[in-house]
């Protein structure tokens, strides 16, 4: 008899939740709990450990990029895959460096969304058509290798310091990265410690000279 897929749903609106979970069901997947937010979620998860985290990415408090962030540093074996309404580049790329394993928009239809949790729960990388054209695009661009800035910096924290640089305050930059406020403050910290700078405005200078921002 084959054991059926255990999968964890979260999602901030309960009529979606509750929809999903007939639609699961009717394919025989077995929900095994609703988290309504990010802390929410990573706590079920790690207790109940599912086979699968179908994670939104907007959510109050803490983000569905951020949870899955928690989830990829705390339990690396747990599978996220999300679903979202969200199909901008930022969020996409933000959940796939956070740790998610595919990446599906909420207008999928049954199958497609059965079929995406098979696949990450096998340790599949699994994209919705769209995401897939915009993941190709990505990599596909223009194969010349362009100098970065301040190469001390890793890539999330240059790209902290673009926002830095370009007027945005903590708060702006954690919704556009679909960060916490206190890993923006960790990021900056960081930033500041490795451009041997005392201040933010001491860092926006050297951004700005180096064409950041």
């Amino acid at each position: 008899m084959t054991v059926p897929l255990r999968v964890l749903v979260v999602d901030d609106h309960p009529v979606f939740r509750q929809g999903l979970r007939v639609l699961l069901e009717d394919t025989g997947v077995d929900v095994v709990g609703e988290a309504a937010d990010g802390d929410a979620g990573v706590e079920m998860a790690l207790r109940l450990r599912p086979d699968v985290v179908l994670m939104d990415v907007q959510m109050p408090g803490t983000n569905g990029v951020e949870a899955t962030r928690r989830l990829a540093r705390e339990a690396p074996d747990l599978k996220v895959l999300v679903l979202t309404m969200v199909d901008d580049d930022q969020a996409v790329f933000a959940a796939i460096q956070a740790g998610a394993l595919g990446y599906v928009l909420k207008g999928a239809g049954q199958d497609e969304i059965r079929r995406a949790l098979e696949g990450v729960a096998a340790g599949e990388a699994i994209y919705g058509p769209e995401v897939a054209r915009r993941v190709r695009a990505f990599f596909t661009a223009g194969s010349g290798v362009v100098a970065k800035p301040f190469p001390a910096l890793s890539d999330r924290e240059r790209e902290v310091l673009g926002l830095v640089a370009s007027g945005a305050n903590n708060g702006e930059i954690a919704r556009r990265l679909y960060l916490s406020d206190k890993t923006v403050r960790n990021y900056l910290t960081s930033v500041l410690a490795k451009l041997g700078v005392e201040n933010r405005s001491a860092a926006i200078v050297l951004a700005r000279e180096a064409g950041l921002g």
